[in-house]
């Protein structure tokens, strides 16, 4: 279990670069327009209200265009993330668009003992984070311990009945775990999810699943009240390649056939009392 991190790492290191690159990130359009901000943050505009002010800090913020785009709706924000050059990369990019935030590279897991106990008013998740973490408990005493009382996590995330299916069948099948494991899944993989050319060396990851009911129990256990959930039958990304068609309105895929059959993501908040 110790070598999960090395591997991951060294997948996400190499697609920096290619992420960066990718029309799917639009890193051109947040330089082109000020008041640009990531799809998954507009989203979830009505959900997260006004962030004016607050100290907020995103953990595995990968290239940072969430935080950027958090900072822009006049949050004050921190990045975390494992990686170093997404890391360098998040930092370049925040001060190319004059903006102050600031990036740290640890482990989610050590994010108190770097960023600091009781520090923040919101910690922010995104989608595609909490699957590369063996144990949910563990990253919600993380949560809890980096928020203030009072402080909110705003989370949106894959569904993990999206995850446990397998996307090589033609049906909608349920081919791995929806609970946590021990163990880790582990796949060999070539591509990346955003477009690019690029043929990566790296394709080897462990990842986890984590059920609803464990995510949330968690939670409450290191002292967080939940506050608000919602499920939605969409996703920013083709996490069904062949199965799903994109909104050109909502900006989003759902399946094809009766998208009313599977949730796809969760938006969750929670409160440390």
């Amino acid at each position: 279990m110790d070598d999960y991190r090395v591997v991951n790492r060294e997948s996400w290191d190499e697609r920096v670069a290619a992420h960066a690159a990718s029309p799917d990130y639009k890193l051109a359009e947040f330089e082109r327009d000020p008041s640009y901000i990531s799809d998954v943050v507009r989203f979830d505009l009505p959900r997260l209200g006004d962030v004016s002010g607050l100290r907020g800090v995103h953990l595995q913020c990968h290239i940072g265009t969430d935080t950027v785009s958090l900072a822009r709706l006049g949050a004050q924000m921190s990045g975390l993330d494992f990686s170093g050059p997404a890391v360098e990369q998040a930092q370049s990019f925040a001060d190319k668009l004059g903006l102050e935030v600031d990036f740290h590279q640890a482990d989610v897991y050590d994010a108190v003992d770097v960023l600091g106990a009781a520090s923040y008013d919101l910690v922010f998740t995104g989608i595609g984070a909490i699957g590369w973490l063996p144990s949910i408990d563990r990253w919600a005493a993380t949560v809890s311990g980096l928020l203030k009382p009072g402080g909110r996590l705003f989370i949106r995330e894959g569904h993990p009945m999206l995850w446990a299916l397998d996307e090589a069948t033609d049906k909608l099948e349920v081919g791995y775990p929806y609970f946590e494991t021990q163990e880790p899944m582990v796949w060999d993989e070539g591509g990346t999810y955003v477009e690019t050319d690029v043929q990566f060396e790296h394709t080897v990851t462990h990842e986890w699943n984590h059920g609803l009911g464990e995510i949330i129990t968690a939670l409450i256990e290191h002292g967080l009240q939940l506050t608000a959930f919602e499920e939605h039958d969409s996703a920013p990304w083709v996490p069904l390649p062949g199965k799903m068609t994109k909104d050109p309105d909502f900006n989003e895929w759902r399946l094809t056939d009766r998208p009313e059959r599977l949730p796809c993501t969760y938006t969750l908040q929670a409160v440390k009392l």
